[in-house]
């Protein structure tokens, strides 16, 4: 399973992924999820992705080849963000026109599901979520987050404590929260945690993590967190039975 989030405010955007993949109990391997493809001072290109393993790395490959090869659209050539979520949609219905069939015919689940975030030079940074059909929908000022995996243990942090005016900083706790609260209900979502805050009108990723489990501050975090989780039920009025 996997869990991966974007955010959107009004001072810029937040990325956030785990790395933990499974096929069952006795396959558990990690493989990072959260990728840029940025040019700096000229696009911030970020997305995440969920789903079929063989599926995304033969998308993610697709757009590398495309970038190398100087295709007529890739990464690098949309000029705007909608091109560029164009461009991935297609890229994920090619791929399952030519392997789709045949695994369907053993059965193998061959979806996926992407994220995009960015910022392309004369245009206002823009959130996607890209669907296994190849279709999107863009995020809004009174939707300002997506998921996509393992989503419901981390979505009611989300609802209670994001909106579009939230400082970047604080949207980018949110989301190591969401995360965290998702890895202690599901076993298939884990560490490392990839996170990246950019800054609109940067064009620039500055801020940007790899968090083991292991990590201070997820360590630290974790534990306020559920410390004041306890001390809020606790304080919570008394029943009038």
């Amino acid at each position: 399973m996997t869990y991966c989030l974007g955010i959107t405010t009004s001072s810029g955007l937040i990325m956030a992924a785990d790395s933990r993949t499974h096929a069952g109990v006795d396959k558990i391997s990690s493989f990072q999820k959260l990728f840029d493809f940025s040019v700096p001072k000229e696009r911030v290109i970020l997305m995440c992705n969920s789903g079929s393993l063989s599926l995304t790395q033969s998308v993610l490959t697709i757009f590398r080849r495309d970038i190398k090869v100087r295709a007529e659209m890739n990464l690098h050539a949309g000029s705007t963000l909608y091109d560029v979520a164009c461009y991935m949609g297609n890229t994920i219905r090619k791929m399952h026109q030519q392997d789709g069939a045949w695994l369907k015919q053993d059965g193998i689940d061959f979806s996926c599901r992407f994220i995009l975030g960015g910022q392309i030079l004369g245009e206002p940074p823009e959130l996607y979520l890209i669907y296994n059909e190849g279709n999107f929908i863009q995020a809004t000022q009174a939707t300002p987050f997506f998921q996509i995996g393992e989503t419901k243990y981390g979505k009611p942090i989300l609802d209670r404590t994001l909106s579009y005016e939230t400082p970047l900083e604080t949207a980018a706790k949110c989301a190591l929260l969401s995360i965290d609260s998702t890895m202690k209900s599901n076993l298939s979502v884990g560490p490392p945690i990839d996170l990246v805050m950019y800054e609109a009108n940067s064009f620039i990723v500055r801020h940007q993590l790899k968090l083991a489990a292991d990590n201070p501050y997820l360590v630290k975090m974790s534990a306020i967190w559920q410390s004041a989780l306890k001390q809020a039920s606790e304080q919570m009025p008394e029943i009038e039975w």
